[in-house]
């Protein structure tokens, strides 16, 4: 297992997404309706000085999964970061059922196989162009 990445510590859950894709866009919209107002900050890795913030979280990590950086500074990607940052409400801890051994493994291959395709599935969208290079 690879020791965690660790950047500079926020202070507050700031959840880097992808800002280009339509179905991240959208999860990043579903997922400050359910923090509400709870400090998290959702950031698109795409905007400027975004990724600066967080020396060692690159874009290409960004392009394959969902980052969280926790107030601490450690970084937490892909379903587990929604998992953590939702599990924290009430109704949120029901997402705990993720962590049953098996489950976690085939819910974490089709996270991987959905941001694989994301924007095939979903689309992009960007208003300079920028993000037909990401295309496959």
């Amino acid at each position: 297992m690879a020791p965690m990445l660790r950047t500079t510590p926020p202070g507050q859950d700031v959840i880097l997404y992808d800002g280009h894709c339509r179905l991240c866009g959208g999860a990043a919209r579903q997922l400050q309706r359910l923090l509400g107002k709870t400090g998290t900050r959702l950031r698109s890795f795409r905007e400027e000085g975004v990724l600066e913030a967080f020396p060692g979280v690159t874009a290409d990590r960004c392009e394959r999964a969902m980052q969280l950086v926790l107030p601490d500074g450690r970084v937490v990607e892909g379903l587990e970061a929604i998992v953590l940052a939702v599990g924290r409400r009430p109704l949120g801890r029901l997402l705990w059922v993720y962590y049953v051994p098996g489950l976690r493994q085939l819910l974490d291959a089709l996270y991987r196989l959905v941001a694989r395709h994301r924007f095939r599935i979903a689309g992009r969208q960007c208003p300079d162009g920028a993000c037909a290079v990401h295309f496959k």
